[in-house]
This record gives C-alpha cells, structure tokens and sequence, in this order.
C-alpha cells in the first residue's frame, strides 16, 4: 500500500505538480523551459540532451514529434516551436540558431542509429565486388608488404580472423564490422598496424617473487608468458564493434556526440570512436593482464562499465582530438 500511494504521489506531481511549477517559473522570469535552457545552458550535450528531455516530455504533440521530424524540415519545426510558445524570433534571433542546432543533432543521432543498422544488418557477400574489395583493402592496409596469395587462404588467420575465409567471421555484426576495420586500418594505419603486431606476438616477461609465492606452478607457466598481448585483432574488433554498436542504440553514446558534432553525428563520427574504443580497449587488455584468451569476456565487460561510467559526465568527449578525427576538421 505504502509503494502505490508512492506512485501515486509520483504520478501526480508529474502531471500536475511539476506543470505548475513550469508555468509558474514562465510568469515569473517571462521565458518558456525551452528558453531557459538555450540561455543557461552551454552548447554540447548537456544542453542538447536537456532540450530533448523537454520536448519528449511536453504534452503538446506536435514538440514531442519534433524530435522525429526529417532533417529538411527541422527550420519549419522550428518555426512551428516558436509560434506555439509564442516567441518573437525578431527579438529571441539566438533562440532559433540553439534550437536547429540541437535538433539537427537529436535528429541525426537517430538517423545514425538507422544507418549502422542496416549495415550491421547486412551480410557480407563474396559475390558483391564491392564487399570484396574492401576486404582486400583490410589486408593491404594492414600487411602492405605481404601480398596475399589467394582470396581463399590460411594468411587471413594473420590478421586475425578465425579460418581461410573471413566472410563466416562477419555474421554477427554485418558489414558493419568490415566497415570499422577499414576504417581503422586506413586512417589510422600506424596505431592500427601496431595493435595487429602487439596481438600476434605475446612477450616473455619476469614474474615477481609476490607473484610467484600466490601461483601455482601451471599458472605460472601461464603466467610467465605475457597474454595481455596476444589474441585475435580482426575477431576482437568485429566484438568491438559490437560494443559500440551497443552504447549507440543505447543511447549512450549521445554524451560524446553531442559534444564533439556540431551538427548530426555522421557514419564518420561511429567509425572515430571506434577506432578510440579499440585503441584504448589494446591498451586496456593490457593493463588487466588476464591468464589467457578465456578472460576476454571479463575484461570487455570491465571496459564496457568504464566507457559507460565517462560517458556518464555531460561533458564527456572519448576522443576528440584522436587521429582519426583529422579527417572531420573541415566538416
């Protein structure tokens, strides 16, 4: 009984309580919620984020639909926004910039989410040329001075893929997979290359005296072997893939988007920060010095909660200044 007269209170300060208070505060400092935030709220996620909280939540359909319209109608959404709160753009001109602004980026969040879909939804096809292609590009880019000797070859196993055909690797995350690798190994060729070597080549290292009292003498023959370094780069990086696949349908990654997209977050801006996410996720595998290969699922778990952990500040950015995003400077 204690819980429902809980709820029932909850439920009705939302819907009754809270408008009030918003109706109130409009009175008394003669500006709706929408410009409230715009005014006091800096540019970048958290004002992003706030005026989409507001819109979802308003009791007016046509500004809770206004998070969903195309991105050629937004100007005439905004129009709509202003007219129904009964704001002069001629006296409010900075309003309506704010506002564009932070639905061209709500709008294009959901937009990208589409766009990875239905490449994560499509299957790598070794009849489509194009597919083809860029899976050749993957090798190229990753070992240009070792040509490989036939499409159908135990080579692929070098970059880490599992068999002599790494189209059967790509069923879990599509193209989208291909894509990212590419992605990594084009743009950033040297990080990328140097993740490729570190991953193939485990390192002897010195087992402390500490360590060695608390091992028994088979996991010291393990442990003697560093396995931080030493596993399946092209197999990891479709699994990261899917990570990043996770935090953006998630909605978590809208902190970093919105803080380092001026505008819509693009295709570009996924494939940046997954090439950040396996950067950090090398060095992260590293630092967490599993046994073997069979603690992979602990450590990308580790990982995961941490990415969510900084993504939780609204003024978090993951990789704004990373290699990758050279190439979004002048867009």
């Amino acid at each position: 009984f204690a819980r429902m007269f809980v709820q029932v209170c909850l439920y009705f300060y939302c819907k009754c309580l809270w408008r009030c208070l918003k109706f109130v505060v409009r009175k008394l400092t003669g500006q709706c919620e929408l410009q409230r935030i715009c005014y006091n709220t800096k540019p970048g996620a958290a004002r992003t984020m706030k005026i989409e909280a507001s819109l979802k939540g308003s009791k007016s359909k046509r500004l809770q639909t206004s998070v969903n319209v195309h991105p050629d109608a937004i100007e005439k959404t905004i129009d709509d926004i202003m007219e129904l709160k009964r704001i002069n753009p001629d006296i409010n001109p900075q309003l309506g910039v704010s506002l564009q602004a932070c639905l061209l980026q709500i709008v294009g969040y959901r937009n990208l989410i589409a766009e990875v879909e239905k490449l994560r939804r499509e299957p790598y096809d070794s009849e489509n040329p194009q597919h083809e292609e860029m899976l050749l590009k993957l090798w190229k880019c990753l070992k240009p001075n070792s040509p490989l000797k036939a499409r159908i070859s135990k080579q692929w196993c070098e970059i880490g893929f599992q068999g002599d055909d790494p189209k059967t690797d790509f069923r879990g995350m599509g193209l989208l997979g291909l894509y990212n690798l590419v992605y990594f190994a084009e743009w950033d060729t040297e990080i990328a290359q140097q993740v490729l070597t570190d991953s193939l080549h485990p390192k002897y290292r010195e087992v402390t005296k500490k360590e060695l009292s608390q091992l028994s003498k088979a996991e010291w023959e393990k442990k003697k072997f560093d396995k931080a370094i030493g596993y399946s780069f092209a197999i990891v990086g479709i699994n990261i893939t899917d990570l990043a696949y996770n935090l953006l349908v998630s909605g978590a990654l809208k902190t970093h988007f919105y803080n380092v997209a001026p505008e819509a977050p693009t295709l570009t801006h996924f494939q940046q920060t997954f090439c950040y996410l396996m950067h950090e996720f090398h060095k992260f595998w590293i630092d967490e010095d599993p046994l073997d290969i069979m603690e992979f699922n602990r450590v990308r778990e580790k990982f995961y909660k941490r990415i969510l952990r900084q993504l939780q500040n609204p003024e978090m950015a993951l990789c704004p200044h990373f290699a990758a995003s050279e190439s979004l400077i002048s867009m």
